[in-house]
C-alpha cells in the first residue's frame, strides 16, 4: 500500500518504495554514495547486504549447497538459478527469437546485446561504445590496469572475476571444473564449456557477407567485419587518432599515453 500511495517516492525518478529504508538505499543510486567498505580490497557498496555477499569472495564461504551435485554458492539466488541446470526449466522466452532463459535478467541481457543496437556507454580512453555499464567497467580495466579481484591465497590479482576463479582452480585446487563429455577438456567457467561444445557440433552459423568466411560465434563475426570497412570506430583518448579495431587502439594507447605523460594508466 505504501508503494501505491506514493508515501516513499524518489524525487529524482519518481519510483515508489514500501519503506523509508528502501527509499534511502535507492537514493544512493542517484547520489553515488557507497558507505559500506570492504576491509580487504576497499571496494565500496551502497547497502550492507551487498557487502556481506562481496566478503564471501575473499573468505570463500559458500553456505548454499546443491543437493544434487554438491556444488556450493555464496548466495541463495545463485543456487536457485543453478537448479535450472538440473531441471532444464527456462520459463523466460524471447519474443524476437526462439531462445529461452532460466531467469529474467538473462532474457533482458539477451535482448539488449542481441536485438538492440543502442550503445549508450562510451569509453573515455578509446571511445568504444558499450550496451551496458558493466561491459564498460570491465573494458576500462584494460586502460587503467586495475585488478580488483584478489586471490586470498597469494598476491595475484585479476581484472575479471572469471579470471580469479580460473586461477583458484589451477593454482589452488579450489572450485569446480566444468568438463566436456566429448573430449574431457576442463574449463573454469560454464560459459566457456558451452562455447567449446559448439565447436564439437561442427557448424559455423555466422557467415560474413563480404568474403563468406564462417564463424562459430556472433562476436567473432563482429570482430572480423572491420577488415572489409574503411570506417575507424575507435579513437585514442590521448591523441585522437582513429583505428579500425579495438585491439589496435588498446596497443597504441599504452604507448601514446606514456609519450604524452598521461597518468590514466
Amino acid at each position: 500500500m505504501n508503494v501505491h500511495s506514493s508515501k516513499y517516492k524518489c524525487t529524482e525518478c519518481g519510483k515508489c518504495f514500501r519503506s523509508n529504508h528502501a527509499l534511502t538505499v535507492h537514493r544512493r543510486s542517484h547520489s553515488g554514495e557507497k558507505p559500506f567498505e570492504c576491509i580487504v580490497c576497499s571496494k565500496r557498496f551502497a547497502n550492507s547486504s551487498n557487502l556481506v555477499y562481496h566478503r564471501r569472495i575473499h573468505s570463500g564461504e559458500k553456505p548454499y549447497k546443491c543437493h544434487l551435485c554438491d556444488k556450493a554458492f555464496s548466495q541463495s539466488g545463485d543456487l536457485n538459478i543453478h537448479m535450472g541446470v538440473h531441471t532444464g526449466d527456462k520459463p523466460y522466452k524471447c519474443s524476437l527469437c526462439d531462445k529461452s532463459f532460466n531467469q529474467s535478467r538473462n532474457l533482458q541481457r539477451h535482448k539488449r546485446h542481441v536485438h538492440s543496437n543502442r550503445r549508450p556507454y562510451d569509453c573515455r580512453y578509446c571511445g568504444k561504445l558499450f550496451k551496458s555499464s558493466g561491459d564498460l567497467k570491465r573494458h576500462v580495466y584494460i586502460h587503467t590496469g586495475a585488478k580488483p579481484y584478489s586471490c586470498r591465497h597469494c598476491s595475484d590479482s585479476f581484472t575479471q572475476l572469471g579470471h580469479l576463479k580460473g586461477h583458484l582452480l589451477k593454482s589452488h585446487d579450489e572450485g569446480t571444473w566444468f568438463t566436456c563429455h566429448i573430449c574431457q577438456k576442463k574449463f573454469s567457467l560454464n560459459g566457456h564449456l558451452k562455447r567449446h561444445l559448439l565447436r564439437h557440433e561442427g557448424g559455423k552459423p555466422y557467415v560474413c557477407s563480404e568474403c563468406s568466411k564462417c564463424f562459430y560465434f556472433l562476436d567473432e563475426l563482429k570482430q572480423h567485419l572491420p577488415v572489409h570497412s574503411d570506417i575507424k570506430r575507435f579513437i585514442c583518448g590521448s591523441c585522437c587518432k582513429f583505428f579500425k579495431c579495438r585491439k589496435n587502439v588498446v596497443r597504441h594507447f599504452k604507448i601514446c599515453s606514456v609519450k604524452l605523460g598521461f597518468d590514466g594508466i
